[in-house]
C-alpha cells in the first residue's frame, strides 16, 4: 500500500527529473552554435509535450499491458480508489514515467542537431515515446518483462532510458550524416566548436541536480527505515560516482590534449551519473567510486571513437555519454553488486544476464530506429537543405534569425561548407577565357570592407580560400537600415527598426587583382533578398608591420 508521503516523494522526484530538461536544453545549447540556439531549445520543449501525450495515450498502457503484482501494471489500480492512496499514487507514477520516457526521447536532439528537420524530428521523437521507450520498459521494470524475470537489474534506467536514448541517438546521426564541414574529403574531422560553455556547465550542474530525483525517486518510497535507507544510499553513490567520473575524464582528457578540456570534463560528469543509474541502489560507495572512474576514462575514447572511426557527428557526445556509458554502468553492475555481482559471489550468471539485457535492447532500438528514420527520410525528408543548415535553423525552421543579436563563438573558425561555392572554383576556366582584369593586380594596396549576413561567412571564407586569400580581420557588429516593404513579424506583430546582426570583413590586398576579388564576394554572397550587404574600397597610403618594423608591402608579405 503507498501512502500519503510515497506520493509526495515521487512528486518531488518528478520536479527534480523536469528540471533536467532544463539541463538538456542548457548542455545542447552550448554545445551547439548560436544560430541553432532556438531550435534546440524548441526541440527539447516538444520532446517532453509530444512525449507526455503520446506516451499518456499508447506508451504507458503498452509498458504495462499485462498485469502483474503491485503497484506497476495493475490495470484496477488506475480507475479505482477503493484503497488508501490508490487513485492519487497510480497518477504520480504514470506522470513519473512520462519522465523518464521524456529523457529517453530527449537524448538524441542533441546528436542530431544543426541539421535535422523540426516536423520530422517531432515525429520520430512520438515513435520512441509510443513505442521504442516503453517495450525497453516492459521488458525491464513490468515483472511480466522477459528481462525482469531472468534477474536483469537496472534500477533506475542506465538501459531502459539511457541505451535507450544513446542508441537512437547513433542511428539517426548516422542515417542523417555529418554537418556540412565537419569531415574533409580524406575523412579527417574538423571541430565545430559550440558557442557558450557558460551554458554547457549550467546544463550538467542542472542535470545532476535532477539526477537525485530520476536515481533515488526510483525507490518509489519513502516509508520505512529500509526505503529511507536506500534511498541515501543512492544519493552517496550517484554524488561520488559523478565526481569520479568527472575528475578522471578532466585529467585524461588533460593528459591526452595537453588541456583541461571543457567539454571531456562535462561528459565526463554525465557518463558517471548514466553509469551509477544501473546500479545505485546494490554497489557500495567504493563500487559507484569504480564505476565512475571506469565511466569517465572510457567515455573520452568513446567520443574519439564514435568522431573519428565511425564518422558519425555527434556534437553533444550523447552516443557516448548516454549510450555508451549506459552499457558500462549496467554490466559493471554485475560485477559490482553487492547482492549479485562476481565481485562478491563469485558467480557470473548475473553479469551475463546484465550482457544479455544491454545487447537486446541495442538491437530492439537499432532496429525499430533504423525503420522509423528510413521511412522519415523517404517521405517527409530528414535533413534541412545545405541552404538552411549554413543560415541555421533558427531562420530557415521557426524565423527567428533576427531576434537576437550577437553570435560570439558561430563565425570566423569555423569550418566552410563545402559544394556552395562551386560556381567560384577557377579551376575551370583556361588561361584564354580568364576575364583580362582578373589575370593581374595593378600592385596597388587597398583595403576591402564587406558588410554582409552572418549566415554566408562560411561560404565567403571558403570562396576567398581559392583565390589564395586566407588572411581577413572578422567583426561582430550590428547594422540599423529601413527598408520599405520589407515588415518582419514576432508572435503576429510588426517588428520596428532595430539592429540587426551582421559581420564586418576586411581584407588588404595588392597582389589579389581587385576585380578577381569583388567579383568572387559578390557571387558567394548575392542572395537575391535585401540585406545582402555592401562592399567598400579603399586605397591604403601606408601600412606598417608592428613587430618588425617593415612599411608597405613588406608589412603584408
Amino acid at each position: 500500500m503507498y501512502s500519503a508521503v510515497d506520493t509526495l516523494w515521487i512528486t518531488l522526484a518528478i520536479v527534480l527529473i523536469f528540471m533536467m530538461q532544463a539541463g538538456f536544453t542548457m548542455l545542447e545549447t552550448g554545445f551547439t552554435r548560436a544560430k541553432n540556439a532556438g531550435n534546440i531549445a524548441m526541440k527539447n520543449l516538444m520532446d517532453f509535450v509530444v512525449g507526455a501525450l503520446v506516451f499518456w495515450v499508447i506508451g504507458f498502457g503498452l509498458m504495462h499491458s499485462t498485469s502483474v503484482h503491485g503497484l506497476i501494471g495493475k490495470p484496477d489500480l488506475f480507475s479505482r480508489g477503493d484503497y488508501a492512496g490508490a487513485g492519487y499514487t497510480s497518477n504520480t507514477y504514470l506522470v513519473f514515467q512520462m519522465m523518464f520516457c521524456a529523457t529517453a526521447a530527449t537524448i538524441v536532439s542533441g546528436a542530431m542537431a544543426e541539421r535535422t528537420k523540426f516536423a520530422a524530428y517531432l515525429m520520430s521523437s512520438a515513435v520512441i515515446s509510443a513505442l521504442v521507450y516503453p517495450v525497453a520498459g516492459h521488458w525491464i521494470w513490468n515483472e511480466a518483462g522477459w528481462l525482469h524475470q531472468l534477474g536483469f537489474h537496472d534500477f533506475a534506467g542506465s538501459t531502459a532510458v539511457h541505451v535507450v536514448g544513446g542508441t537512437a541517438a547513433l542511428v539517426g546521426a548516422k542515417i542523417l550524416g555529418p554537418r556540412l564541414g565537419k569531415y574533409t574529403r580524406e575523412g579527417k574531422s574538423k571541430a565545430i566548436p559550440g558557442h557558450s560553455m557558460t551554458f554547457g556547465v549550467l546544463g550538467i550542474l542542472l542535470l545532476w541536480f535532477g539526477w537525485y530525483g530520476f536515481n533515488a525517486g526510483s525507490t518509489l518510497s519513502l516509508t520505512g527505515d529500509e526505503a529511507i535507507m536506500t534511498v541515501s544510499t543512492i544519493v552517496l553513490n550517484v554524488t561520488i560516482s559523478a565526481a569520479a567520473a568527472c575528475f578522471v575524464a578532466l585529467l585524461v582528457s588533460w593528459r591526452r590534449y595537453g588541456k583541461a578540456d571543457a567539454t571531456m570534463t562535462f561528459n565526463g560528469v554525465l557518463a558517471g551519473l548514466v553509469a551509477i543509474t544501473a546500479g545505485c541502489n546494490e554497489v557500495s560507495a567504493v563500487g559507484a567510486l569504480c564505476i565512475g572512474a571506469i565511466a569517465g576514462f572510457v567515455v573520452v575514447f568513446a567520443v574519439e571513437f564514435v568522431d573519428l572511426v565511425l564518422k558519425v557527428d555527434d556534437p553533444v557526445g550523447a552516443v557516448s555519454a548516454h549510450g555508451i556509458s549506459g552499457m558500462l554502468g549496467t554490466v559493471l553492475t554485475g560485477a559490482f553488486s553487492t547482492k549479485s555481482g562476481f565481485l562478491y559471489t563469485g558467480r557470473f550468471q548475473f553479469f551475463g544476464v546484465q550482457i544479455l539485457g544491454v545487447i537486446a535492447v541495442f538491437l530492439w532500438v537499432a532496429a525499430a530506429m533504423t525503420i522509423t528514420y528510413t521511412i522519415l527520410k523517404k517521405t517527409v525528408g530528414l535533413r534541412v537543405s545545405e541552404e538552411e543548415e549554413i543560415k541555421g535553423l533558427d531562420e530557415s525552421e521557426h524565423g527567428i534569425m533576427h531576434l537576437y543579436t550577437g553570435g560570439g563563438g558561430d563565425y570566423g573558425s569555423l569550418p566552410s561548407p563545402v559544394g556552395l561555392v562551386d560556381q567560384i572554383d577557377l579551376s575551370t576556366y583556361d588561361e584564354d577565357t580568364l576575364p583580362e582584369e582578373y589575370k593581374k593586380s595593378d600592385g596597388k594596396i587597398r583595403k576591402v570592407v564587406v558588410i554582409m549576413n552572418q549566415n554566408r561567412l562560411e561560404a565567403l571564407m571558403k570562396a576567398l580560400d581559392k583565390i589564395d586569400i586566407t588572411g581577413m580581420t572578422v567583426t561582430n557588429v550590428c547594422g540599423c537600415g529601413i527598408q520599405k516593404g520589407n515588415m518582419e513579424y514576432y508572435r503576429g506583430a510588426e517588428l520596428e527598426t532595430h539592429l540587426l546582426p551582421k559581420v564586418k570583413v576586411e581584407i588588404v590586398i595588392f597582389t589579389v587583382p581587385l576585380a578577381l576579388l569583388i567579383d568572387t564576394i559578390k557571387k558567394t554572397i548575392h542572395t537575391g533578398h535585401i540585406g545582402d550587404g555592401k562592399i567598400f574600397v579603399y586605397e591604403v597610403s601606408q601600412v606598417i608591420k608592428v613587430r618588425t618594423g617593415e612599411e608597405g608591402r613588406g608589412a603584408l608579405e
